[in-house]
């Protein structure tokens, strides 16, 4: 889970995500938009990457981006799983005894 969340927690990744949300982009055009340097756009990619939300197909020497269904659902899973609150009668306040 821990891998997901990095994703989502730098400002660039958020506008990496929010350019892929309207389909499949080629890395030339991310770097033309959030206006980083090449090996700074691999690095953001590979965490991006790595938690399975964003999937890289190689086309000629560009590599062509797209947000994972799959990996989208897994992350989402994470954060409903992680922020769901589970009552039981059991639970009791610490000062309740």
């Amino acid at each position: 889970m821990a891998v997901v969340f990095k994703a989502y927690c730098d400002e660039n990744r958020i506008r990496i995500l929010k350019l892929l949300s309207t389909g499949e982009k080629c890395a030339c055009k991310l770097l033309e938009e959030i206006d980083v340097t090449q090996p700074t756009l691999s690095h953001h990619m590979k965490i991006l990457c790595d938690s399975g939300i964003v999937v890289g197909r190689k086309e000629g020497k560009w590599m062509h981006y797209s947000i994972s269904t799959k990996g989208a659902e897994y992350a989402m899973e994470c954060l409903h799983t992680l922020t769901k609150v589970n009552f039981t009668c059991e639970d009791k306040s610490c000062c309740e005894e």
